[in-house]
Parts: C-alpha cells; structure tokens; sequence
C-alpha cells in the first residue's frame, strides 16, 4: 500500500510503501517518552520505498538500554514525530502511524513488544501478539 506521510505543520513530507496489518505497538520506555503518551504505533517501510518529498527533518541518536543506536527523525518546527531506523544504510524505516494520511487503511495492530513495561491501564485485544521484549 502506498502511503503519504507529514508533520502536523507540513514542513516535511514523505512516501513510502507499506504492508496494510503489519503495525506494531511498542510499550518500551523510550517510546513512552518519545511519543509523549503510554506506547507508540509503528509500521514498517522498506528502505527501497521510503522518500521524502518535502523539507529534511531534524534526527537525534538514541541508544537503547541493548546497545543499539536508532536514528529517531521529527519535525523541528512542530516536533511531529515521524520515523525511526539504523542510523547507516537503513535496510527499513519504522514509521509513526500517527504521521501518515492513510493510518485508518492501516488495519489493526498486529503485535505488541516490550509487553513487560506496558502500563496497567492500557487494554488491548487478547489475541494480540505480545512479546514481553524485543522479538
């Protein structure tokens, strides 16, 4: 599925294909507190069909507690949160639901990762997948 993506103040747009039931919510702490909210929704894109199309956006590096560096990109005049991806030759882009124009053609969340920093008060269907880490 092809998908259109952009900050909430339209300074930086992206294309990017996608494969509609594929989105994953993610529980850990650092989505927690790049999202702003108890967990991020993310769908993946491969490399090959990710472009931007308008403006470039800021990135910062996080590490995670593994070890891993993740190049987080946003928007710097609004702060939209828009992707994430290895910081060299990104083999895929995991995109912020949120940021796309066609997130209800989507379809539901498919798995749930780091399960075991979910807070309690979020409630998710049963038959979700769910690994309590990083699967």
């Amino acid at each position: 599925m092809q998908v259109q993506g952009q900050c909430h103040c339209g300074a930086i747009a992206y294309e990017a294909e996608v494969q509609p039931g594929s989105m994953t919510i993610c529980h850990c702490t650092d989505c927690q507190v790049h999202s702003g909210s108890a967990f991020r929704a993310n769908i993946s894109a491969p490399a090959a069909t990710f472009r931007l199309v308008k403006g470039r956006p800021r990135t910062y590096v996080k590490t995670a507690d593994s070890g891993v560096r993740r190049l987080m990109a946003f928007c710097e005049h609004c702060g939209t949160p828009l992707y994430a991806c290895a910081v060299e030759s990104p083999t895929a882009y995991s995109l912020r639901t949120g940021a796309i124009r066609q997130r209800h053609g989507l379809g539901t969340p498919q798995r749930q990762i780091w399960t075991q920093r979910r807070l309690p008060w979020v409630q998710l269907p049963q038959d979700l997948e769910a690994h309590t880490g990083q699967p």
